[in-house]
């Protein structure tokens, strides 16, 4: 269903003029006539979001706006692949905007402080990245006791292969 609503979406907006107004009635699968979608095209990417019909547009597109230049302020000039790759940072810029459907946010250089902050606590703690490995060390570091070789329950008989140690 989400990837229809998805495509359903797409097919609504790319296929609309540069020149046209940039509020849409939602599609069939969206809501219809109960929800709006409005977007912004910026050179290969496309900011659409879906809101009820009491949501101003011109307010949503302002708040498209703010995304999109706290994106390429973070990112240094925003494309798709930073997009793609750092997914998890496009979503705390999002989250520090709007949170539970409510616009936190707007002030685009106290969004950008906020991101700052978060990539120096996540650079402090080694980054996500060094996450697998803080897992496998501290496993190792761990005082378990013997791994047992048969394992018995019931009239299932179990034979645990011998592994090498890490």
């Amino acid at each position: 269903m989400q990837q229809q609503i998805i495509r359903e979406t797409f097919h609504l907006v790319s296929k609309r003029d540069d020149n046209v107004c940039n509020f849409l009635e939602g599609g069939s699968l969206i809501g219809g006539s109960d929800y709006k979608l409005i977007y912004r095209h910026y050179a290969t990417l496309y900011f659409v979001f879906c809101v009820d019909s009491s949501e101003s547009e011109l307010g949503i597109l302002d708040l498209i706006q703010v995304f999109v230049e706290t994106l390429d302020k973070c990112f240094e000039n925003v494309c798709e692949l930073d997009l793609i790759f750092h997914m998890d940072k496009v979503h705390y810029i999002l989250q520090e905007v709007v949170m539970g459907g409510m616009v936190l946010e707007t002030n685009m250089n106290e969004i950008v402080a906020q991101v700052e902050v978060q990539n120096r606590m996540e650079k402090s703690e080694g980054g996500l990245s060094a996450a697998p490995a803080r897992a496998v060390s501290a496993v190792k570091n761990m005082n378990l006791p013997e791994i047992p070789r048969n394992i018995n329950i019931g009239d299932i008989n179990i034979k645990v292969p011998s592994l090498s140690p890490f």
